[in-house]
């Protein structure tokens, strides 16, 4: 009787549920990462040609297309803009060099505006950049 030898057993790693957990994994990861959150306030900016990007530092007014005004996200009227502009915290650095970025619509009047600059000025703020877009 003839014995024959026994194959070798063949050791392998099953890829296939490693590569389902990675995959989890990514997936996972890419759900769960914060992204920035944009305002919940929509305006048309205008566009202009000759504009240079700033970042966005200090103090953010935005006025809608319907007038409603924002400071820092939070609604206010010319009143209560102006008492927040008076006790307003510029973090150590002088009013006149505290930034203020003015995002208007493009459809709020040059009045409304003008409005605007009357009562940032009258509180000492004067650094205004107006955004635009590209």
């Amino acid at each position: 009787m003839r014995i024959s030898k026994r194959q070798g057993i063949k050791v392998g790693a099953d890829l296939t549920p490693m590569i389902d957990v990675v995959f989890q994994l990514i997936l996972f990861f890419l759900v769960s990462t914060t992204f920035a959150v944009l305002p919940a306030i929509s305006v048309n900016l205008p566009s202009s040609e000759t504009a240079l990007s700033t970042e966005v530092t200090g103090m953010t007014l935005t006025v809608s297309e319907k007038g409603r005004m924002f400071l820092n996200g939070d609604e206010v009227t010319f009143s209560t803009l102006n008492k927040r502009l008076a006790s307003y915290d510029t973090e150590g650095k002088k009013k006149e060099e505290y930034p203020v970025a003015l995002e208007a619509d493009d459809k709020v009047t040059n009045g409304t505006i003008v409005k605007i600059f009357d009562v940032l000025r009258k509180n000492g703020f004067v650094a205004v950049n107006l955004r635009t877009t590209d």
